[in-house]
């Protein structure tokens, strides 16, 4: 871990719990993970923002088909709600609802990342989905100019296939502008 990096977690969310609609294959691990960086984080004074998907208010092109197909996980509260274990971190650490899969069209999460690459940090990813959410924040990010880190198994994904997929499509940027390593890996880097 260094000093000068950002810790995003993004949208996670209960109804990407087991049992939900859009479980993902290993939340409670991603967020246990997600919870051992972040005390680190907080220890050694790193940035950590966490995000969460709300719908969009008002849905533009293809965004009206995805809310009209999703309208009953749109209208419960509980399921766009964070997860029990990590909403603590949304209390002390900014918490940055976003409409669209990439959270740096939050303009707080773009300003901080811009500002970890301008101090020499990188942008490390953690949360869910791996194939969503994440994978269109590290290509964002990239094209920013950032460094992405993503912990993958911080990470996780509707299922493993597909979490391997956004991870051979990431490590073909690695090393230079992406690296791909363990919660543990990442903790114990000199």
């Amino acid at each position: 871990m260094k000093s000068k990096d950002l810790i995003l977690v993004i949208d996670m969310q209960n109804v990407y719990q087991p049992g939900q609609e859009w479980a993902c294959r290993d939340f409670a691990g991603a967020a246990q993970n997600i919870l051992t960086v972040a005390d680190a984080a907080d220890a050694a004074g790193v940035p950590l923002m966490v995000t969460a998907f709300l719908p969009p208010e008002d849905p533009k092109g293809d965004w009206q088909a995805y809310n009209e197909k999703y309208k009953a996980i749109n209208a419960d509260p509980w399921l766009n709600a964070l997860a029990d274990e990590i909403a603590p971190l949304a209390e002390t650490h900014p918490f940055c609802p976003k409409s669209t899969y990439n959270a740096l069209d939050h303009p707080d999460v773009h300003r901080a990342a811009l500002a970890a690459r301008d101090r020499g940090g990188r942008v490390v990813l953690t949360g869910v989905v791996a194939e969503c959410c994440v994978l269109w924040t590290a290509c964002a990010a990239i094209d920013l100019g950032c460094h992405v880190v993503y912990l993958t198994d911080a990470v996780s994904g509707l299922d493993r296939p597909k979490e391997a997929a956004s991870e051979l499509v990431l490590s073909g940027l690695s090393p230079l502008q992406c690296a791909l390593m363990t919660a543990a890996d990442y903790l114990n880097e000199a």
